[in-house]
């Protein structure tokens, strides 16, 4: 039985929404713990971005890098109204996955 694949493109931000991250990854859970407990360094460690408000899936690795690729060209106004299709609350929607303390431990 073939092995199904998983990919995610997905857009984080911070706690005021000022500041938008447009990612890929096979495995979203592990991505977005991985922001939240600052494990990853750059952009989204510098400017505390781990609030996740968009994702949708795909099958296809190549399907997943050209979104991301696409929505990372868009201007912020477009990235505004992909987000609120899905969310117009802004929410966090891995709330709820895990819990991170303070020093970025995971204390489930």
């Amino acid at each position: 039985m073939p092995r199904t694949h998983r990919y995610f493109v997905y857009v984080l931000t911070n706690k005021n929404d000022k500041v938008m991250y447009v990612g890929m990854t096979n495995d979203l859970e592990r991505r977005v713990y991985e922001h939240k407990a600052k494990l990853l360094k750059g952009f989204t460690k510098k400017y505390n971005v781990s609030k996740l408000v968009y994702y949708e899936e795909t099958g296809d690795v190549s399907t997943a890098i050209a979104r991301e690729k696409e929505i990372k060209k868009w201007r912020r106004e477009k990235k505004n109204r992909l987000v609120e299709t899905l969310n117009p609350e802004w929410k966090d929607l891995s709330e709820g996955w895990f819990e991170i303390s303070p020093c970025g431990r995971d204390d489930r």
